[in-house]
């Protein structure tokens, strides 16, 4: 058996790493993963560059800081994506995206929900001026749309259908599909790639065999997660499709990294100096290219 250190964000967008953990899936490709487990892919990357881990599941906010900084990292699979959204309160009559002028709307800064925030601003055609923008953590917003001291707010699930749950049709979504998803991803270090191909490479395996599994067995897989997040089942159940789990490389990977970079660049949450990555050199192909080539389909292939 060979063995690795797996740094984990325990929530359902590690879906296929808990599935293969769960039914033996990383044992019968001979594997020995010790599991930890973190609340934010910042940690569990921030664990892996200290040596603490050996892979890590990351969304793209670490990555891009990372590239950045110089970090030797190799990213080698999204294995998960899901749209960020935005709740409005009924009362503040929020239609369309150009109602938001004027409205007091929160987001979680540093992570994937201060870019969409603005991204969403600029889809609207307005900027940070004709708004006021709220930082909350995401699970004070559903209290703070509650007592009338925000207008909308821009999160991830399960906090969205928490919000609907809760309030009714005092909360109404607004309609903001495709224009931002936040991926979720498999990255170690380039040394730790060089020296252990054979563990990447059933690593990777490993969740190839947990999305086919998953699936298959919709309602097993939602068992699952739900008992290894600690979720209610009926919760993760209402937003189960939100969550796309497909083990691959693509182009909405590349883009997605690239917006989050030039949003960095374009508020200075980088370190000085720093330049918009070439992430032909942070996105490595060969491990999963080497499993199953239609997984690849990055136009400009690194």
């Amino acid at each position: 058996m060979l063995k690795a250190r797996l740094a984990q964000n325990l929530g359902p967008i590690s879906g296929l790493a808990i599935v293969a953990n769960a039914k033996g899936i990383f044992a019968r490709q001979g594997l020995d993963i010790s599991v930890s487990n973190f609340t934010s892919g910042k940690q569990c990357l921030d664990t892996v560059l200290g040596g603490g881990a050996d892979i890590a599941t990351t969304a793209e906010a670490p990555v891009t800081a990372a590239a950045m900084a110089q970090q030797p990292i190799a990213f080698v699979a999204g294995m998960e994506y899901s749209d960020l959204k935005t709740m409005t309160a009924a009362s503040a009559g929020i239609k369309t995206k150009a109602d938001l002028r004027g409205k007091r709307i929160a987001f979680t800064a540093g992570t994937g929900s201060e870019v969409y925030t603005s991204v969403l601003l600029k889809a609207a055609g307005l900027t940070s001026k004709d708004v006021t923008l709220v930082n909350l953590r995401p699970q004070e917003m559903l209290p703070a749309m509650a007592a009338g001291s925000i207008d909308a707010f821009d999160t991830w699930e399960p906090h969205v259908a928490n919000a609907k749950k809760a309030l009714g049709e005092g909360a109404i979504p607004l309609d903001t599909k495709g224009l931002y998803s936040e991926t979720f991803n498999i990255v170690v270090t380039q040394s730790y790639l060089a020296a252990n191909p054979a563990i990447v490479s059933k690593f990777l395996a490993s969740l190839i065999e947990a999305e086919g599994w998953l699936k298959a067995n919709p309602d097993d897989a939602i068992d699952v997660i739900a008992a290894a997040t600690g979720m209610k089942r009926d919760e993760l159940a209402s937003i189960w499709p939100d969550y796309v789990y497909h083990v691959r490389l693509d182009d909405r990977i590349l883009t997605t990294l690239k917006t989050h970079a030039a949003w960095r660049l374009e508020t200075g949450n980088h370190p000085p100096g720093a330049s918009m990555p070439d992430f032909t050199k942070v996105l490595v192909t060969a491990p999963l290219k080497a499993l199953d080539p239609a997984r690849v389909t990055l136009e400009a292939r690194p």
